[in-house]
């Protein structure tokens, strides 16, 4: 439900060009009347506030200075939540030069910060657009990811 809650933000305030710099109480009264629940609410705006705080820590200082061939090793818990197609996403676009190696530990942080046992594939697609998207300087990689996505849909695989 959390992730339904996020995706219906980004679409309605990314997506449509609509004001940003909305109220917090609006906000939850809107998505209130959209049908969510108070609980699921809070915890998807406390979700995206610890998005916002992941740009504001020195926490990917020690990530950003890593060597382009270290390797990604996944801990128990990132592999039950993620799987293999996931993890092979997430290599993927950052051979690509979509993710780096910070916005690819941005997006496992916010994957692990999400409270459902029911993720999938098109739940990080989304995850990796709002990391993007939230991360001044990825405007290409979003572009690029957003196109990738939309590719993917029409049945178009290069």
């Amino acid at each position: 439900m959390m992730m339904d809650i996020l995706m219906y933000l980004f679409e309605t305030y990314v997506h449509s060009d609509a004001d940003l710099q909305v109220d917090q109480d609006e906000l939850e009264d809107e998505l209130l009347r959209a049908g969510f629940k108070q609980k699921d609410i809070y915890k998807a705006l406390e979700w995206l506030e610890d998005l916002a705080e992941l740009q504001n820590t020195d926490n990917h200082s020690a990530i950003a200075m890593s060597a382009a061939t270290s390797t990604r090793i996944y801990t128990a818990q990132e592999m039950t939540r993620m799987d293999v197609k996931s993890r092979g996403l997430l290599m993927f676009l950052e051979q690509i030069g979509v993710l780096t190696t910070e916005t690819r530990e941005m997006v496992i942080d916010r994957v692990m910060g999400l409270e459902t046992n029911d993720f999938e594939l098109d739940d990080l697609k989304w995850i990796i657009l709002m990391v993007l998207f939230n991360v001044p300087g990825n405007e290409n990689a979003y572009t690029l990811m957003e196109e990738l996505i939309y590719t993917a849909e029409r049945g178009v695989v290069h």
